[in-house]
């Protein structure tokens, strides 16, 4: 059965060679010429990556870089990636995929980010633009580059578009279903958000840099042929599957399971994996999962499974490791449509809400699949915090600690799983937005005891100079990051506003001089306390 049925794990286009198939073309690469492919690849990647970073407008894109770049073959699959935001990246290519069988024109770029229809959350803005070369079939691009962007707001009925309490994808902002790209779009969906200006400039950035890797592509393209590089680029997937298929070996072979739960709204919401590891191949079974709810921690299949891919990639902790579809061949992802990990439209025709489900469950996917294969976790949540008005949004999300490793203490106040940005510094947060980071340290003591500690998580509190409405969607604050091999859990976090605790999942009002305060969790701990030496040497 095919991806959309919930059943299997391989990605659009994964089956097949990101340029179209490896049967055609020129004589296989040599081991140099590979390499120099797979480098310029991913360097097209990065400087997509630049030009959006350096082109944006908002401290979201620029200080934080919640963006995402990439590009695909013809068939859609993954052809490279630039080391940006996990949950992004391992999505994408449903992005890709919903676009990928329309008209296409030289010129002409697509924006999506229906999570019904290739997106993931709706501030999650992707921008896909086709490659055209000359000589090329009309209407049949070589490959597409694709930018994704979380927007600091996309309308919705709470400023920063990230409501604690959403039950409907409608009150989470403008839905932008799959559609061509034109100036006046950008003026119609900007003109329905908060801050228009900042968003078109985010929008436009997006463009240029799909246009820029679209350039990059091009060029390869013209220097190789464009059947040498379909060909090519079957190999460099091939080479993807089979270096993925050796880190697999270093992997506890046979049947894992775990258990862990999301602090919904209105109380915990179990969830369960069994890991299979056999043959050069891991499968993620899902299919236990509670039924989606009427709640934000729905998650679309393309984020789970994006979520897997990260945590075995984590697992095998091979830092050469090719970041495309070759890899994607080896993990099979099993989900029951319907269920909070693939959720759907309901019979009636609404549509589950799914903001925290691409910023929270998505990290507890991951964390299900990572204690499954034996490791401590990290803090297992992003810690989502806006603030904002009718005139202008804040977001961002707060680092916390690390699972410690078997053979080494786990990093403090760094994002994990599948947040990979930066924190907001504090001088372009408090130039830029009505708020005071009143302070902004190390938690020390928060991460589990073991032969190795887990890494400790961040306090973070901001005090508001302005009336500002808040939303906070967190995790692990009530149930520790679990420590592994007889290592201690990490401490829960938590948040509060002037001192009163809140729910895991919270929004309100803060007058000028109430602050809100962050405590986010440590990383579980690895090894019995004392039982050998420490990273340290001690």
């Amino acid at each position: 059965m095919s991806a959309g049925d919930g059943t299997t794990g391989a990605g659009p286009g994964a089956g097949g060679a990101g340029g179209g198939g490896t049967g055609t073309g020129d004589a296989a690469l040599d081991a140099v010429d590979l390499q120099v492919l797979v480098g310029g690849l991913r360097a097209a990647c990065d400087e997509m990556g630049a030009v959006l970073v350096r082109s944006a407008h908002s401290p979201n894109i620029t200080e934080r870089r919640d963006c995402s770049t990439a590009l695909f073959g013809a068939d859609g699959g993954m052809i490279a990636q630039a080391e940006h935001i996990p949950v992004h990246l391992g999505a994408m290519p449903a992005s890709v995929a919903a676009v990928r069988d329309r008209e296409h024109r030289p010129g002409v770029s697509w924006i999506l980010n229906d999570p019904y229809a290739g997106g993931s959350h709706l501030p999650d803005i992707t921008v896909v633009t086709p490659v055209f070369v000359a000589g090329a079939p009309a209407g049949a691009p070589i490959g597409f580059a694709a930018a994704r962007a979380h927007h600091a707001d996309v309308g919705g009925r709470t400023p920063g578009s990230m409501p604690a309490d959403s039950t409907t994808l409608e009150e989470e902002g403008v839905v932008i279903t799959p559609r061509a790209l034109t100036p006046g779009l950008v003026d119609d969906l900007a003109g329905r958000m908060r801050h228009p200006g900042q968003r078109r400039a985010d929008l436009r950035a997006q463009v240029a840099a799909c246009e820029a890797g679209a350039a990059r592509l091009a060029d390869l393209a013209a220097a190789r042929g464009t059947d040498a590089l379909r060909s090519a680029l079957g190999e460099v997937l091939d080479y993807g599957e089979r270096r993925m298929r050796a880190a697999i070996a270093s992997l506890p072979p046979g049947r894992h399971t775990f258990d862990d739960l999301l602090e919904g709204r209105e109380g915990p919401i179990p969830l369960s994996v069994v890991v299979t590891v056999a043959d050069g191949e891991v499968e993620v079974d899902l299919r236990g999962a509670p039924d989606q709810g009427h709640h934000n921690l729905n998650c679309p299949r393309a984020v789970t499974e994006s979520a897997c891919l990260f945590a075995v990639r984590a697992a095998v902790a091979d830092a050469e490791l090719p970041t495309d579809d070759g890899t994607r061949r080896c993990v099979r992802v099993l989900t029951r449509p319907g269920s909070i990990l693939d959720a759907r439209p309901r019979p009636d025709g609404t549509r589950p809400a799914v903001v925290a489900g691409n910023v929270e469950t998505s990290s507890r996917v991951a964390d299900l699949v990572l204690g499954a294969l034996g490791r401590a976790l990290g803090q297992g949540t992003m810690n989502n915090v806006t603030l904002g008005d009718q005139r202008r949004t804040m977001y961002e999300t707060i680092g916390g600690g690390q699972g410690a490793l078997p053979d080494a203490d786990g990093p403090s106040a760094v994002h994990v799983a599948m947040s990979n940005t930066r924190n907001t510094p504090i001088e372009a947060l408090e130039v830029s937005f009505p708020v005071r980071v009143v302070r902004y340290e190390v938690r020390r003591g928060s991460g589990g005891d073991g032969r190795h500690r887990g890494g400790d998580g961040v306090v973070r509190e901001l005090q508001a100079l302005e009336p500002l409405e808040y939303q906070v969607l967190g995790e692990r604050r009530t149930v520790g990051a679990r420590g592994a091999d007889g290592g201690h859990d990490g401490r829960p976090g938590l948040h509060a506003l002037d001192g009163r605790v809140l729910p895991p999942k919270a929004g309100g009002r803060m007058e000028p001089g109430q602050t809100l305060r962050i405590e986010t969790p440590g990383g579980g701990g690895c090894g019995v306390p004392g039982s050998g030496s420490r990273a340290d040497g001690s």
